[in-house]
């Protein structure tokens, strides 16, 4: 293994006598750093992303969602409550009621969808941080919240009591109904604030107090929509599943932050492989590249190869010689390819130097699993592609002058 080794050293360092020959070579290295480089800041970018979706649901998702297995709510007594409080792992949790209602203001009408949470609410969730005018309902107030999309298009102010929201929602129960003006439940209530916390909850959210959403639906004090939960940072996720189907028996369905935006994260991880395939697939191409040169290299070493089978190497010795030049080729140019996609990955963290928005950088992730698979990727690829042109050679180039 010392000599191919020691002859792949040389020839790695050495110029050919060709300059054409010398300069595909440096073509195909470049095209490897290039490859590589490309590989490892797409997937950051990726990671990148996943991290900024996370930290924006996070703002407004619960650690733990209890929702209604059958129906649109879910009965819970005091005891359950005090079941619910003594579990291990359970930081906070709050009750919430949620409807579709039908929102009117000042002669202008647009669809809704209000959630009345309790006192606990903001200690289970952050959506207190996206108001940007404003202060949360308080309680026992007829208050609102409302997000930035339902405020233009009701052109909707806060603190206006002059002019209050109108709240409505259809009655429940069955049959034709006969008289549409008393089909409705109907509240007011003034805007207290206005909150800005995405594309989701952007178009047409609001937030109340549970008491008065409770009012609004005729719903008794024993029933809620939801229940969401904040764990403790050390709390067994598990465990607490159990421990609630057991309160809740076969009633309630649990959802973690994941499965709450299962449609989201199953996006991301797809676009996530399809972009790998791609970058991979362009790596490919470049082998091609690398292949024909050490071919190329093989042929101008046709002479070398007659004269060190001359010296007694033997005709395997001759192709882990040419197999080990391509794969130091490959080892020192994806070295250099994640060093450069490193540094420009730890720059855009840094510095935030491109932008997705005026005010927003494109974010990014540095994480060695991702090396370690760039890494991985790179080798493997061009092992393969280092081994199929070493076997080229063959008895020919043994005998031939």
């Amino acid at each position: 293994m010392r000599f191919p080794l020691y002859i792949a050293k040389r020839y790695l360092f050495s110029k050919s006598g060709t300059n054409a020959i010398n300069i595909i070579t440096l073509i195909s290295v470049i095209s490897i750093i290039i490859g590589t480089a490309v590989l490892f800041i797409v997937l950051s970018g990726f990671a990148g992303l996943k991290d900024y979706n996370i930290s924006v649901t996070s703002i407004i998702d619960p650690d733990i969602k209890i929702l209604p297995s059958s129906g649109k709510t879910i009965t819970i007594t005091p005891e359950q409550e005090k079941k619910l409080a003594a579990i291990t792992g359970i930081q906070n949790y709050s009750k919430v009621i949620e409807e579709r209602v039908y929102l009117e203001y000042d002669g202008k009408t647009h669809l809704g969808f209000i959630k009345g949470v309790d006192q606990n609410y903001l200690k289970v969730t952050n959506i207190d941080t996206t108001l940007f005018a404003g202060s949360w309902p308080s309680i026992g107030e007829p208050e609102v919240v409302i997000s930035i999309g339902i405020r233009r298009r009701l052109s909707l102010g806060i603190s206006d009591y002059g002019n209050l929201l109108r709240i409505m929602v259809p009655k429940p129960g069955t049959g034709q109904i006969t008289d549409p003006t008393s089909a409705f439940n109907r509240s007011s209530a003034v805007a207290s604030g206005i909150f800005q916390a995405g594309e989701s909850l952007d178009n047409d959210h609001l937030f109340s107090n549970i008491d008065f959403v409770g009012e609004l639906l005729d719903y008794p004090l024993d029933k809620v929509s939801t229940l969401e939960l904040k764990l403790t940072q050390d709390a067994n996720e598990a465990e607490i599943r159990n421990e609630l189907e057991t309160i809740f028996l076969d009633t309630i369905l649990i959802k973690n932050r994941t499965e709450l935006n299962d449609a989201l994260y199953k996006m991301l991880n797809t676009e996530n492989l399809a972009l790998y395939f791609i970058c991979t697939l362009v790596l490919i191409i470049a082998l091609f590249s690398f292949v024909g040169s050490i071919i190329m290299i093989i042929i101008d070493k046709k002479g070398h190869i007659k004269t060190l089978s001359d010296l007694g190497a033997t005709l395997t010795d001759i192709r882990r010689s040419f197999f080990y030049q391509g794969a130091l080729m490959i080892i020192l140019g994806g070295g250099i390819g994640l060093f450069i996609g490193s540094i420009i990955v730890l720059i855009q963290q840094q510095f935030g130097l491109v932008n997705i928005t005026a005010s927003l950088p494109y974010p990014m992730r540095f994480e060695f699993l991702n090396l370690l698979i760039v890494y991985a990727t790179i080798l493997v690829l061009g092992i393969l592609a280092a081994r199929l042109a070493s076997s080229r050679i063959n008895n020919n180039f043994l005998t031939t002058n």
